[in-house]
């Protein structure tokens, strides 16, 4: 069984914020957006946004956001890059998808913005 590592969570509204209008990328399950990290040389960090209009038991948006956790953390391994702030913003069908193709979504997701996050 692979060891992955722990996530770098961004939890400020204004590091959130901050990120907005980087580079997107936009799948079935999420939308994820990347801009590179105010300080350099760290690793990669991330934000996650599961809305109450998207599911409106607390229940449900945890699951949701745990999922979508647990897919980044399998899926980031080389993929993402260092000194980038990735926001994750969770759509509907992240709750019921298949795990396998969330974590192709990420492994697209994670290839596309690879190339050059906007400043």
């Amino acid at each position: 069984m692979a060891v992955h590592p722990p996530l770098v969570i961004i939890k400020t509204r204004a590091e959130f914020l901050r990120i907005r209008g980087g580079s997107k990328w936009s799948g079935r399950g999420f939308l994820i957006e990347a801009k590179p990290a105010v300080a350099s040389g760290g690793p990669a960090r991330f934000g996650f946004t599961v809305t109450k209009k998207l599911a409106p038991r607390a229940v449900d948006r945890n699951r949701i956001r745990r999922r979508l956790k647990e897919a980044v953390r399998m899926s980031q391994g080389g993929r993402s890059r260092p000194a980038v702030d990735y926001v994750v913003v969770a759509r509907l069908p992240a709750r019921d998808m298949p795990f396998v193709d969330l974590l192709r979504d990420f492994e697209t997701a994670f290839a596309r913005l690879g190339r050059a996050p906007k400043s």
